[in-house]
């Protein structure tokens, strides 16, 4: 296709994304007060007396127009959760044609693979906010009473769910690089001590800085990490087994030409 077919085709899967997306946030209009009081959860099992001391657990605001916007962000995200079925097919099919039979298969276990952790690693971030927040409070002096703002309250929460989602799935894509040949085994073996300890630095920097976060994140992710450089491993195996000629160095012969030399000893003309 020429290029300005390619923008146009790019141009029209993007407008049906966003419809989706647009009928998704529509229903989270309709949703809105029991995902909010879901998404408050953590901050209400807090100890009264790390919540200002009353029953309630009321979050502020403070500016004229930050109940609307927290609202709205709440109905995009529902409506993005809801729509995702939708727009990661629009996405896909206009990837599809340019992959070939073998990564198509790639991608048909890769999206169920990469939903169940994200939405694994989004739910580890919910239950921990709980206990992160009750760290940090725990260190307010006595006589203070902390007055937490909801665009304060929902970023944090969003950012913690986000950010876990994505760390999850991050293994699954170097599985996904390996079966597509573009990352070994040997090169994560070499790079194991730096991506661990990137992995520990990542983790510190995108969370608040308490330990719990942090070992919540980087933890779960070193796991998934070296369950995914064992994938690579098998699989490597598994390539230089099929392939029969790999491992072999520049002076050995190969299987195939020795036995060629055995049932024709008498060199050819």
């Amino acid at each position: 296709m020429p290029l300005m077919d390619h923008l146009r085709e790019l141009r029209n899967r993007l407008v049906k994304a966003l419809l989706f997306i647009a009928l998704g946030t529509v229903v989270g209009y309709l949703v809105y007060d029991p995902v909010w009081a879901w998404l408050k959860e953590p901050y209400c099992s807090l100890p009264a007396s790390q919540r200002g001391g009353g029953e309630g657990c009321d979050l502020i605001f403070t500016g004229v127009f930050d109940a609307f916007f927290v609202a709205f962000r709440v109905w995009v995200i529902v409506g993005l959760v809801v729509s995702c079925p939708f727009w990661l097919y629009q996405l896909w099919a206009f990837v599809a044609p340019a992959l070939n039979g073998r990564e198509k298969r790639y991608t048909y276990a890769f999206v169920p693979l990469a939903a169940i952790l994200f939405v694994s690693g989004s739910t580890l971030a919910y239950f921990i906010t709980g206990l992160a927040m009750e760290v940090l409070f725990g260190f307010a002096p006595d006589g203070t009473i902390p007055l937490i703002t909801i665009t304060n309250y929902l970023g944090y929460m969003t950012l913690m769910m986000l950010v876990f989602g994505l760390g999850f799935v991050a293994p699954l894509l170097v599985a996904l690089l390996n079966l597509m040949g573009v990352i070994t085994h040997e090169a994560l073996a070499r790079s194991r001590r730096v991506i661990v300890f990137g992995i520990f630095v990542l983790s510190a920097v995108v969370t608040p800085a308490e330990p719990l976060s942090m070992l919540a994140l980087a933890v779960p992710l070193i796991v998934l990490f070296e369950a995914a450089e064992l994938f690579c491993f098998v699989n490597d195996r598994r390539r230089r087994a099929a392939d029969g000629l790999a491992g072999l160095g520049d002076d050995e012969i190969s299987p195939l030409d020795d036995a060629e030399s055995v049932s024709d000893p008498e060199p050819k003309r």
